[in-house]
């Protein structure tokens, strides 16, 4: 019985991944039907999920049917640790993973995580849409990959249980907790701080028990997951940036005709400015939330926000430390981010 179980298992799930990889269908009339599965790893609710369910719904229309998109949101359908192996089989089509996920295959994606060198959200977005943008879509694109738009998660925050982090000399000692990345190792050391490199589902544990004493997130993550309950201070610093790429599968693109590539991209589009804006706006509601938190626990948190001069004296230590990434992302493309206006 356990034999026949295991293979009915083996060929449900054979078929499943046969089906996933076949994105045309012929649809009533006898126009193929190009099938989109669009996989994420948040939540519908989220900006990113919205902007995935956007994205699908203005493809349908303007495509008047021949697209239609499948949104998996909260990895109902691939982690994003697998998500690229998926798109080059074709089991999927399109996925939006956070930048840590390309370090990995295109070393020069580290540049998204390089403390204060965005200056603010239209510095990053001209960056992203510009020059810089382009040259690392295309070193994507070179991995088999189709680059589509870059869409926001947003700038990262200090939190501590310890000393509140607002000058850089407040972190030394401290355990941070970051994500894998040599580009992150280097920032905490420059303040002396010592990186830990913990997943993120194991972050409210280890802050709560003090196996880390901070850690650096954006609102999202730190109202969301609620990591400001076990923690005494937030410092808003916006030290780092955390964002997604949208791409798609390259065996998927080739076969789509080209009046319909333009309309996935016009979708995309849409999808992008939407998605930017719900992010702002998320931010804000956020924040609020926190700050209210805080006044209603005065005892329990704290919130700090850098004045110009703190905020300088961060971008000077952090700033010194950009010649050790230029044997990993490049100099050129540093000072071509700094460059951009």
């Amino acid at each position: 019985m356990k034999k026949i179980l295991a293979l009915l298992m083996s060929v449900g799930i054979i078929g499943f991944f046969v089906a996933c990889g076949d994105s045309k269908t012929e649809s009533n009339n006898g126009e193929k039907v190009y099938t989109i599965k669009f996989a994420h790893v948040v939540s519908a609710g989220s900006p990113k999920g919205k902007a995935a369910d956007l994205f699908a719904k203005r493809a349908e229309e303007l495509s008047n049917g021949k697209i239609k998109v499948e949104v998996f949101p909260s990895a109902q359908l691939v982690d994003d640790d697998k998500v690229f192996q998926e798109l080059k089989r074709n089991n999927i089509q399109m996925a939006a993973p956070s930048f840590s996920k390309f370090t990995p295959i295109v070393k020069e994606f580290n540049l998204w995580d390089v403390p204060f060198i965005f200056r603010d959200n239209e510095h990053l977005h001209n960056v992203m849409d510009g020059e810089v943008g382009q040259i690392l879509k295309d070193k994507i694109a070179q991995k088999g990959f189709i680059a589509l738009d870059y869409w926001d998660a947003g700038f990262k925050q200090f939190s501590t249980n310890k000393n509140p982090i607002v000058l850089p000399s407040d972190a030394k000692g401290q355990k941070i907790r970051i994500m894998s990345s040599k580009v992150l190792e280097e920032q905490m050391k420059a303040i002396g701080a010592n990186p830990q490199n913990i997943n993120f589902g194991e972050v409210y544990s280890a802050l709560q028990t003090g196996v880390v004493d901070g850690a650096e997130n954006p609102l999202s993550n730190l109202y969301n997951s609620r990591f400001y309950e076990v923690q005494k201070s937030v410092t808003i610093t916006n030290h780092g940036y955390l964002g997604y790429l949208v791409v798609a599968s390259e065996k998927f693109w080739n076969e789509l005709p080209d009046d319909l590539k333009a309309v996935v991209k016009q979708a995309l589009d849409e999808a992008t400015k939407f998605e930017r804006e719900e992010s702002a706006r998320d931010e804000a509601v956020l924040l609020a939330n926190l700050q209210k938190y805080a006044q209603d626990n005065a005892d329990k948190l704290t919130i700090y926000t850098l004045d110009d001069d703190q905020k300088k004296q961060w971008q000077e230590v952090m700033v010194a430390i950009y010649p050790k990434f230029y044997d990993l992302i490049g100099e050129d493309l540093i000072k071509k981010t700094l460059e951009t206006e």
